[in-house]
């Protein structure tokens, strides 16, 4: 076991855990913020994607030397009263079924309008393209999007 440093969600925070740990353990296992998901465990699906220096990344295949020195940020991190304009949009779109990809779907989305606040419908598919809905609400999804895009620049 060894001590490491991390930022997340703005709090430092020290914990103790094996080297070897992936991100997604470490958030989940130990710090209790399940909004992040673990769905294949192979980087294919997207439901664990958080931000690292506002970057979305695969938790389920990042290590905590990757993370090292990094800002970390989750769903939960996102906004303090999960009021981004994103969190806001899906719940209007409706875009949730079962939920489970949804924090991912989001957090991909986020990277996306930090980088491009006014992205084409094209650049919406290529940036969400790797996050999986067994659900298929890729519709939503985009529809979710584009509103906050809306939002945001009104």
């Amino acid at each position: 076991m060894e001590t490491v440093a991390l930022e997340i969600n703005g709090v430092q925070r020290e914990v103790q855990v094996e080297p070897r740990t992936l991100l997604v353990e470490l958030i989940r296992d130990h710090l209790g913020l399940t909004g992040t998901k673990v769905g294949c465990d192979t980087s294919q699906c997207g439901a664990c994607t958080i931000h690292l220096d506002g970057a979305a990344v695969r938790s389920c295949q990042t290590s905590l030397a990757q993370a090292a020195g990094k800002k970390i940020t989750t769903i939960e991190g996102l906004h303090p009263k999960g009021e981004h304009p994103l969190q806001k949009a899906w719940i209007v779109e409706q875009v949730p079924q079962c939920g489970y990809c949804q924090s991912g779907q989001i957090m991909q989305a986020a990277a996306l309008l930090a980088k491009n606040p006014n992205p084409t419908d094209e650049e919406i598919v290529a940036a969400m393209t790797g996050n999986i809905c067994r659900c298929a609400t890729y519709l939503r999804i985009k529809r979710a999007i584009k509103r906050a895009v809306r939002e945001v620049s009104s």
